[in-house]
């Protein structure tokens, strides 16, 4: 046994060391302290990281619940369909928006926004200084009151340029940090304003479309990263830019157009004067924001005599080859009704249409009757609130009492007011063989069902009498050589203090081209324009409002596709032909 003496616990095998209580091996001498010296390491080992990670989590909780306002932070919450929010969803780009060819109108681009601690800047008075001469927009006492804050955090700019970036960048002041964001631009301007509308700084629809299709833009759909709109950019530009011309020219307070293809309802062009940068909305004035086109609601004048001659022919009150008595002033109660351009002569219905007689088309309403042109106006979609896709759309303002005098006043476009938009519909259907047109934005638009508005045979009529007065009538300067332009043009007083200011009118043309077989509507409206030395003071719509169809329609229909045609040709005339009927000798069939 080595000399050593045995226990009598030990092993028959010899081991000198037999098992404790607990099964553990006894230690003794050097042995045992150098194992309590390791346990005394660990256990300072596991204090030490025990220490450190309550630490990290006090910080932890500190900086995610206590002062989480204090960080700058950017918006990690999605959309759901109904517009709520839903926490833990991954961040959205906002979906692009592109015109009918794929030019981008709105899209989003990575952008720095600028954010200080003022707790650390050693001189932040001398610091608002600086960043005033690189941000003059942003005035320099409310730099001053947030940089003098105790604050660990406070915006500054969102939404800076690359330049005014790397300009703060160079200033070295310390506290002045960048928290990169997403900003919409639109890189048209104010082009297409209207119908684009514009974003929040947090990028939520405010107007246009979009407010509209806020949901669908912000949260798009796995390959469904661009709304395309019918919109034909190189339309809106000339179409802007005519109505610019015409505005400035005329002195008028603003100006609207229209371009509606009337074989799938599409909006090709839509522009409202004044406008405003949809990349700066905070800079556009209320009387830019307001859209002429779809939110203000006017009494057209004489451009409304198209749906009371289609209506009375619709109807069978009257046929092309009959007329009315317009040799003397028509009297309704107390009000007297004349004519512009008076003939004081018996008038056939295209005379009554090419001269814009005010008497012919109270007659021929006179004769449908109260309901029937209600009914009629009704089908045309004149009655009721339009449905397009911009949530900036007005109703029209019907009369409050409908009796025989407003429908004698009505046949020739006052005491109805109603949208350029409706117009544009309603002479779209007048003109495409009577079928219903509801006006779109988009290019694929949900298929709505159409319904026949009038007759195939009234629609042919109307036609030729459109074609009748750029040819003969009121609207000759509307003329765009090759691409047989028809329309009707419409001068109409102001409503003001409970009657009409002659001073301030609203010329308008509603034109239609090629007049041989319709595709285009275009609708032209000035407010207020002035007569100049050229027109000889007069400001009338067959010199302010028709000039500018004809250059719209010069300039656009090549980009259609529309080839220019011999307007004098045999086939178009015998196509376009209109027995005018006339009793006076001096008048010739077109």
């Amino acid at each position: 046994m080595n000399g050593l003496p045995r226990t009598p616990n030990q092993p028959a095998s010899g081991d000198p060391y037999g098992p404790d209580t607990d099964g553990a091996v006894p230690l003794q001498g050097a042995a045992m302290q150098s194992v309590a010296a390791c346990r005394l390491r660990v256990s300072l080992i596991a204090l030490a990281f025990g220490a450190l990670f309550t630490v990290l989590g006090a910080r932890l909780v500190d900086v995610t619940l206590i002062n989480a306002s204090l960080e700058p932070t950017l918006a990690r919450t999605a959309r759901t369909s109904d517009g709520t929010a839903a926490i833990g969803l991954p961040h959205m780009s906002r979906a692009s928006i592109v015109d009918r060819n794929g030019a981008l109108l709105a899209t989003n681009i990575n952008a720095a926004s600028l954010y200080a601690n003022p707790s650390i800047m050693p001189n932040p008075a001398e610091a608002a200084e600086a960043l005033h001469g690189i941000l003059p927009d942003i005035e320099l006492n409310r730099l001053r009151r947030k940089l003098r804050t105790k604050s660990q955090f406070v915006w500054l700019k969102r939404g800076l340029t690359p330049r005014q970036q790397a300009a703060v960048n160079g200033l070295g002041i310390p506290g002045l940090e960048f928290q990169e964001e997403e900003r919409r631009i639109y890189p048209y301007g104010a082009l297409a304003a209207h119908v684009l509308g514009f974003t929040s700084i947090d990028n939520n629809g405010i107007a246009g479309v979009e407010k509209t299709f806020d949901g669908r833009l912000s949260h798009p759909k796995s390959g469904d990263d661009q709304l395309v709109l019918s919109i034909d950019i190189r339309l809106q530009h000339a179409v802007r830019e005519e109505l610019d011309e015409a505005r400035r020219t005329f002195k008028a307070i603003g100006a609207a157009g229209l371009v509606l293809d009337v074989a799938n309802s599409q909006v090709l062009a839509l522009v409202s004067l004044p406008d405003f940068d949809p990349n700066l909305p905070r800079d556009a004035t209320k009387e830019a924001l307001f859209n002429r086109v779809t939110l203000g609601v006017y009494e057209m004048g004489s451009t409304f005599k198209t749906f009371t001659t289609a209506m009375a022919l619709d109807s069978g009150a009257v046929r092309m080859t009959g007329g009315y008595d317009a040799t003397k002033p028509l009297r309704a109660a107390r009000f007297i009704i004349r004519d512009y351009h008076a003939k004081r002569r018996w008038l056939s219905v295209p005379e009554i249409y090419m001269y814009s007689s005010n008497i012919g088309a109270a007659k021929m309403a006179a004769a449908v009757g109260t309901a029937g042109q209600q009914e009629f106006l009704g089908r045309l979609g004149l009655l009721k609130k339009p449905s397009i896709e911009l949530p900036e759309v007005s109703a029209p303002i019907l009369p409050s009492q409908w009796h025989e005098i407003e429908t004698l006043t009505i046949a020739f476009g006052h005491g109805l007011s109603v949208s350029i938009l409706q117009m544009a519909s309603a002479a779209a259907t007048v003109v495409n063989g009577g079928m219903q047109v509801q006006p779109t934005l988009l290019l694929d638009p949900v298929a709505k069902p159409q319904r026949r508005v009038l007759d195939r045979k009234t629609s042919d009529q109307v036609r030729r009498l459109m074609r009748l007065v750029v040819a003969q009538g009121t609207g000759r300067r509307a003329a765009a050589p090759g691409y047989v332009v028809g329309g009707k043009t419409g001068t109409a007083e102001k409503a003001k203090d409970g009657g009409y200011d002659r001073e301030a009118l609203l010329t308008s043309f509603v034109g239609a081209f090629p007049m041989t077989t319709p595709r285009y509507v275009v609708v032209v409206m000035l407010d207020e324009p002035r007569g100049n030395r050229q027109t000889k003071g007069r400001a009338t719509a067959s010199l302010t409002a028709a000039p500018v169809v004809g250059r719209i329609v010069s300039r656009i229909a090549p980009l259609l596709g529309v080839a220019p045609v011999d307007e004098d040709s045999d086939a178009i005339r015998e196509k376009l032909k209109v027995r005018i009927n006339s009793r006076d000798p001096r008048v010739a069939t077109f």
